[in-house]
C-alpha cells in the first residue's frame, strides 16, 4: 500500500523509515555510484530531508519499504533551484502550483508495478494539493521505467552523455495519464484515492490489489 508521511511523522513508523534511509543508501551509493552521504547506521540522507518534506512510499504486505518519493514545495528549498539551476537556463522554479520531486528509490526486488504506484501516488498529491507540476532531476536510467509507465516528462534541460546523462524534468497530469499509469501499477483510482485519504485523516481502505505487493 502506500504512506503519505512527511518527515516529522516518520517516528510512527521507525522500522519502515530505517529501511527506506538504508534502501536509498544501497540505491545511491552502492547500486549507482552516486557522492551522496551514508551515516554509520547504513542510511542515506541530505539537507533537503530536513525540510519535513512529504514522503511517498510504497510498504509491502509485510511492512518493509519497497519503494519511496520525496516531495517539497518549489518555494522553499529545492535541489533543483540550489544545485541544478544551469540546467534551466539559471532561473529559479519556484511557484506554489510546482513541487521538487527527487530520491525516486526502489528496493532492490522491488515489483514491476511499485514504481507506478508511487508515480500514481503523485497524481494524488496535484489532484487534492492543486499542484499543477512536478520538476525533478533524473538520470539517463529512469527515462525507460517512466516510458513503460507512461509518465514521462517534458526535458527541460540536459547534460552529459549516456548512462552519465542527467535531466531536469517537469511533469504534468491529465486524466488519460492517470489511467495509463493506475493500468501499469495494476491499481484501481479509486484504491489509490482511498489510501491518499487514509494517510491524510481520512477513512480509505486496503483493498485487495490487482498487482502482487
Amino acid at each position: 500500500m502506500i504512506r503519505y508521511l512527511y518527515a516529522d511523522q516518520l517516528a510512527q513508523d521507525p522500522q519502515l523509515a530505517r529501511a527506506m534511509f538504508r534502501d536509498r543508501a544501497d540505491q545511491f551509493r552502492h547500486r549507482l555510484g552516486w557522492d551522496v552521504a551514508v551515516d554509520a547506521s547504513g542510511e542515506e540522507r541530505d539537507e533537503y530531508d530536513r525540510e519535513n518534506p512529504l514522503y511517498v512510499i510504497w510498504q509491502d504486505r509485510d511492512g518493509s519499504h519497497g519503494g519511496s518519493m520525496r516531495f517539497l514545495p518549489t518555494t522553499g528549498r529545492t535541489m533543483v533551484n540550489d544545485h541544478f539551476g544551469h540546467l534551466t537556463g539559471g532561473g529559479r522554479i519556484e511557484s506554489p502550483l510546482i513541487w521538487e520531486c527527487t530520491r525516486f528509490c526502489l528496493s532492490r526486488g522491488a515489483g514491476g508495478h511499485v514504481a507506478a504506484a508511487l508515480m500514481l501516488a503523485g497524481g494524488e498529491i496535484m489532484l487534492n494539493f492543486a499542484v499543477r507540476h512536478f520538476v525533478g532531476v533524473f538520470d539517463a536510467r529512469m527515462v525507460r521505467i517512466y516510458r513503460r509507465i507512461g509518465a514521462s516528462p517534458e526535458v527541460l534541460g540536459s547534460e552529459g552523455e549516456g548512462r552519465a546523462r542527467i535531466s531536469v524534468g517537469l511533469w504534468g497530469f491529465s486524466e488519460t495519464a492517470r489511467a495509463q499509469v493506475a493500468q501499469s501499477a495494476g491499481i484501481p483510482a479509486a484504491q489509490s484515492a482511498a489510501w491518499f485519504d487514509l494517510g491524510f485523516g481520512g477513512c480509505g481502505t486496503d483493498q485487495p490489489l490487482a498487482a502482487s505487493a
